[in-house]
C-alpha cells in the first residue's frame, strides 16, 4: 500500500466519523480524528489481521481502551472489509451492532469490548501473558488516552507488564493533552509520560508525528525489535486532527458535529 492510499483511506475515515456521529447526534470525534493515521498503519501494515482470519486465534489482537472513540475503530474496521461502509451510518442506533462502545460479541474484528477508561490495558496484558506462557509469537497492541491515564488501573497494568517481560506487548498512548473537561494537566496531571514508564520499565518510544508514516512505522519496528520490556509509543496527536475548527479544541471531545458544522468540516477535506 503506497503513501496515496493510505491518504485515501485517512480521507474516507475522517469523512466517515464524522458523518456517523453526526446522523447519531453524539459521539466522541475529537479523539477518533486523532488516531487515524495510527490505526491504519496498525490494521494495513503493523498487524496480522484480516477479514479471512479475524476469526482465528493464531494472529496479533487490538485493544481500543479508550472505548468511547469507537468511530476511529469500526471505520477502519469498514475499510478493511469487515462489514459494509454503509453500516457505519448506524452508529449508536437502537438495535445497532455499532454501539457507542465496540462489543465483541456484535462486531467482527472487534477483539474486547471496553468502555471503562483504564480496564483495556489490563485485558492486554492478560492477552499477551497468554500468548507468552503458551510460546506463542502473536503481538498485542492497545490505544490507550492521555485523559485516561489518570485511571489508577492503567499503573497497575504497566506494572505487571513490566514484571512479566511482556515484550510482545505494545500500547500507543494517544498523547493530544485533552479530555472532557480540559487540559489532562488542570483535571489531573499525569504527565511526564516517558518518564513515569520507564519508572516502571516499559520501552518508551517518542513519537513526534503521528501523522507521518514513514515515522509511526519506525515507531512500531523499534517496539517489534526490543526485547525484555513492554513497549509504549507516546504519540504526540492533535485532537479532531484534520479539521480546522475541532483541531486542539477540549468541547470537540464529545460533541458531535450539526449539520452545518458537518458541511463546513467535509468541504475543508474536500469530500460530499
Amino acid at each position: 500500500m503506497n503513501y496515496q492510499d493510505r491518504e485515501s483511506i485517512a480521507l474516507n475515515m475522517r469523512a466517515n466519523i464524522l458523518k456517523m456521529t453526526n446522523q447519531a447526534a453524539s459521539g466522541h470525534p475529537g479523539g477518533s480524528l486523532s488516531a487515524v493515521e495510527l490505526m491504519i498503519t496498525l490494521f494495513f501494515k503493523e498487524m496480522n489481521i484480516t477479514e479471512e482470519n479475524v476469526d482465528d486465534v493464531q494472529r496479533d489482537k487490538f485493544v481500543l481502551s479508550k472505548g468511547h472513540a469507537s468511530p476511529v475503530l469500526y471505520s477502519v474496521l469498514a475499510a478493511k472489509g469487515f462489514f459494509p461502509e454503509s453500516e457505519l451510518m448506524t452508529f449508536r442506533n437502537l438495535n445497532t451492532k455499532l454501539q457507542g462502545h465496540p462489543n465483541m460479541r456484535f462486531v467482527r474484528g472487534v477483539d474486547m469490548s471496553t468502555g471503562s477508561l483504564g480496564q483495556g490495558l489490563s485485558v492486554a496484558v492478560g492477552m499477551s501473558l497468554a500468548n507468552k506462557l503458551d510460546k506463542n509469537d502473536f503481538r498485542t497492541y492497545v490505544l490507550c488516552g492521555d485523559g485516561e491515564s489518570q485511571e489508577g488501573q492503567i499503573w497497575e497494568a504497566a506494572m505487571s507488564a513490566a514484571h512479566y517481560k511482556l515484550d510482545n506487548l505494545c500500547a500507543i498512548l494517544d498523547f493530544n493533552g485533552l479530555q472532557i473537561d480540559g487540559n489532562i494537566t488542570d483535571v489531573m496531571n499525569p504527565t511526564p509520560f516517558d518518564k513515569k514508564f520507564e519508572a516502571f520499565g516499559w520501552n518508551v518510544i517518542d513519537l513526534e508525528n503521528p501523522y507521518d508514516y514513514d515515522q509511526i512505522e519506525e515507531a512500531f519496528a523499534k517496539a517489534r525489535a526490543y526485547k525484555g520490556k513492554p513497549s509504549i509509543i507516546i504519540a504526540h496527536t492533535v485532537k479532531g486532527k484534520g479539521i480546522s475548527f475541532m483541531e486542539n479544541k477540549a468541547n470537540w471531545h464529545g460533541v458531535a458535529p450539526n449539520n452545518e458544522q458537518l458541511k463546513a468540516a467535509l468541504d475543508e477535506l474536500g469530500v460530499k
